[in-house]
């Protein structure tokens, strides 16, 4: 069974920092790219950050230079590192990995990050 579990989400202050986590099991596909995601209140689904097999990342114009996406295939884990957060980063995180396999890409069910001003 695939999971995909991410943490790290929370309240945090305008400035500050958060790391989050998502810890991936169960994928049996040659995994291609892994990233992440973010939904805020009644907008849609926009691409934060993303990196492929061989490493090469990719980022959201807007938060080039604040937001970084690593990974740790020993442990299953890729995170993102946020920093300068902004109110207007408040939203939902998703983790997805994209397999090399024809639709056997996954989504996490997301963890909550909010700034306050």
């Amino acid at each position: 069974q695939v999971q995909l579990v991410e943490s790290g989400g929370g309240l945090v202050q305008a400035g500050g920092s958060l790391r989050l986590s998502c810890t991936y099991s169960g994928i049996i596909f040659s995994i291609s790219a892994m990233g992440w995601y973010r939904q805020a209140p009644g907008k849609q689904r926009e691409l934060v950050a993303t990196v492929t097999r061989d490493g090469t990342t990719n980022y959201a114009d807007s938060l080039k230079g604040r937001f970084t996406i690593s990974r740790d295939n020993a442990k299953g884990t890729v995170y993102l590192q946020m920093s300068s957060l902004k109110p207007e980063d408040t939203a939902v995180y998703y983790c997805r990995i994209n397999t090399e396999a024809y639709g056997e890409n996954y989504w996490g069910k997301g963890t909550l990050v909010t700034v306050s001003s």
